[in-house]
């Protein structure tokens, strides 16, 4: 299937305007953060990481970018995820908004068989990250979803977490967001060196506490990813 090229969509970019309606959430100038899941046909995958790679390169020169990762998930390749930060809201809608995104939207919808899953959150709790990750490292996105009244709890429990996961060898980087509107739904994005290292995290005192102490809160499976970058 053909894809559009890079030029295209850097030049949609710069045409982008803001418009109301847009996702974002995040409160006054408090800077909003965006995971998005996609899922292609198998056969899709190679136009698939092509138009992400596009507008990834295209997305990063827009006003108030502040991080854009496109992700390909390790054991099911035709699985992706990218990670957004932007200054304020108002740069999340203009760049969702924008010509650019229209455009890489109009090509991948006819190669998706699930849902463009975008879901925009805020930042709770954030580190120091080691940049730029290595060709070895390796990214987990977890999908946390607690009960209404263990989230204050849980949202402690992932801050304790996170501030002791910081501390392990090879850890690059590791953030706490929530959904703006599901307030006890969480995404917490880690990137690690390695597959050892990771292994190592998985199985540390601290983290396999964590997920017991967290099951009975959990109103569905505690769903982690592993991906790999695009770039």
């Amino acid at each position: 299937m053909k894809v559009f090229h890079g030029a295209l969509i850097a030049a949609a970019v710069v045409a982008a305007v803001a418009a109301p309606g847009a996702l974002a959430q995040a409160p006054g100038n408090q800077a909003a953060y965006v995971v998005t899941y996609i899922e292609v046909a198998p056969s899709a995958e190679a136009d698939a990481v092509k138009l992400l790679r596009q507008v990834a390169a295209a997305s990063r020169k827009e006003t108030g970018n502040l991080r854009y990762d496109v992700l390909q998930q390790i054991d099911r390749r035709n699985q992706f995820a990218i990670l957004e930060a932007w200054s304020d809201a108002k740069a999340l809608e203009a760049h969702g908004a924008g010509a650019g995104m229209k455009a890489f939207r109009g090509h991948l919808d006819p190669l998706r068989i699930g849902f463009y899953d975008q879901r925009p959150d805020t930042g709770i709790d954030f580190g120091p990250a080691a940049e730029p990750a290595g060709k070895d490292a390796i990214y987990v996105i977890t999908h946390v979803d607690v009960t209404g009244p263990f989230k204050d709890e849980a949202i402690a429990m992932m801050k304790k977490l996170a501030a002791d996961s910081r501390r392990e060898p090879g850890s690059e980087r590791y953030e706490v967001w929530q959904q703006n509107n599901r307030l006890n739904h969480f995404t917490v994005t880690e990137t690690w060196k390695d597959r050892p290292t990771l292994e190592a995290h998985d199985l540390a005192a601290t983290t396999r506490a964590f997920r017991e102490k967290l099951g009975p809160m959990m109103g569905a499976l505690y769903d982690d990813r592993r991906y790999g970058n695009l770039e």
